[in-house]
């Protein structure tokens, strides 16, 4: 007589992953790291499709109109199944080609990493997870622009609005491979570069390099100098370089590793990169190594003082005001320097017609310039009336030397002021303007300035 025993049914589970290998052979290593992927992938697509299934439980015992729908929903379900599965499909051939497969491969592999990122959030944290980032890195520093901008596009779409990835990159050594020479790369791939480098410097300090063992200065002070560059490039460099800015720490960096010259030279070559090269330099002003290397370049106060007369950029000349403030603030030789270059009759037209933040600032630096003037002449300098007899001969030679003086000082000013009036309206013919300077020359003889 037998006797048979029927144990319970047991769910079936996940494998475990395999036990890692002796490093002995590099092909172990190799087949083990598949084994793990595959693994992850497959627990990926088992979560999926078991919570997909106890989302749409079956029904019994209804009419057949009612089957005939449900019938009808399964096909549907079974679609989006389909359409979940072939996602999946692409999804595992993607990591499996970027981390295993040839040059030619890797670069497909890229380009499909473009697609699904973009058609699904959550594909970009679970590619962070399989290791896609760090292989993406390492693509960028192979040569060939093909794979390079593959990958480089791959990182713009899995960095974009997920700060974990941007962590990633900085971790996997992203700036590390950023071209120091500007030959190195064609335009678009530079722009690609710089386009990445604009994404990634929204990022904490924390989670940034040392800005002297990184490649960003040398590839956005290179790119910011080179003609070839275009207009869009550099105004992604501009825009990492203002990012990096922010923080006190690396604008003080920043002015000592040379970045002030590029940015105060690059207004007067485009003025619609000039707000933000200003802005920037607002930045670095307020740190010391920022103001001294401000105060020893060739072109301040020049180029500053230039931006001022720029009446079609008001915020321009709002940051030009702002950094010309700092510079002249309990600094009587960048004052010198300022009323040499001719900054007070700049100053008194932003005062009249510039935004009410720079007539602000233009007045105040104007009271600056008016009290360091009383403060030479002082109060007894000029010629002492009814203290000594008037037919005294030295006071008499005093009186005619200063009467001379004042003289050639307003025959001087009518000079400049036709010089000016004649400059503009050859400049800007039209009566509007021409009105505006002659309002603004003449009315500059009477203020005490």
């Amino acid at each position: 007589m037998s006797f048979s025993v029927s144990l319970p049914p047991q769910t079936p589970k996940s494998l475990p992953d395999p036990p890692p290998p002796s490093p002995a052979s590099s092909s172990w290593l190799r087949s083990y790291m598949k084994l793990r992927l595959f693994a992850r992938l497959r627990r990926f697509l088992r979560a999926k499709t078991a919570g997909k299934s106890r989302k749409q439980p079956g029904l019994v015992g209804v009419s057949a109109s009612r089957r005939g729908i449900n019938s009808q929903d399964d096909v549907d379900r079974g679609g989006g199944d389909s359409t979940m599965e072939d996602g999946s499909v692409a999804l595992q051939r993607a990591v499996k080609r970027v981390h295993f497969g040839s040059a030619e491969e890797r670069q497909a592999a890229a380009a499909e990493i473009v697609r699904l990122a973009r058609e699904d959030a959550r594909a970009k944290k679970l590619m962070a997870e399989l290791g896609v980032v760090q292989a993406l890195v390492a693509m960028v520093g192979v040569n060939g622009d093909g794979a390079r901008r593959g990958a480089i596009r791959a990182l713009i779409e899995l960095a974009n609005g997920n700060h974990t990835n941007k962590a990633l990159m900085v971790e996997a050594g992203i700036f590390l491979t950023l071209p120091s020479n500007k030959d190195i790369v064609d335009e678009q791939t530079r722009h690609e570069f710089s386009e990445l480098l604009l994404s990634l410097s929204s990022l904490k300090n924390t989670h940034l390099p040392p800005l002297e063992s990184s490649q960003i200065l040398p590839f956005t002070l290179s790119t910011l100098e080179s003609s070839g560059s275009g207009h869009e490039t550099k105004e992604s460099c501009l825009g990492a370089l203002h990012n990096l800015s922010t923080v006190l720490e690396n604008a003080s960096k920043l002015a000592s590793n040379g970045v002030a010259e590029p940015l105060l030279r690059l207004p007067s070559a485009s003025k619609g990169l000039a707000e933000k090269a200003l802005a920037t330099l607002a930045n670095l002003v307020v740190t010391s190594p920022g103001r001294r290397a401000l105060e020893d370049s060739p072109v301040v106060p020049d180029n500053l003082i230039e931006v001022l007369t720029w009446e079609d950029r008001p915020k321009c000349q709002e940051i030009s005001a702002h950094i010309l403030m700092i510079l002249a603030y309990q600094s009587a030789t960048q004052r010198s320097k300022m009323a040499k270059s001719g900054i007070v009759q700049v100053l008194l037209e932003v005062a009249l017609l510039g935004s009410t933040l720079a007539q602000k600032r233009a007045l105040k630096m104007l009271q600056w310039f008016k009290d360091e003037r009383q403060t030479k002449m002082g109060p007894h300098s000029g010629p002492q009336m009814g203290r000594v007899p008037m037919g005294s001969p030295v006071h008499y030679r005093e009186a005619q030397e200063g009467k001379k003086m004042m003289q050639r000082l307003v025959r001087e000013s009518l000079h400049k002021n036709m010089e000016v009036i004649t400059r503009r309206a050859s400049a800007a013919p039209s009566s509007s303007s021409g009105l505006k300077t002659l309002v603004i020359s003449t009315s500059s003889k009477s203020l005490p300035y």
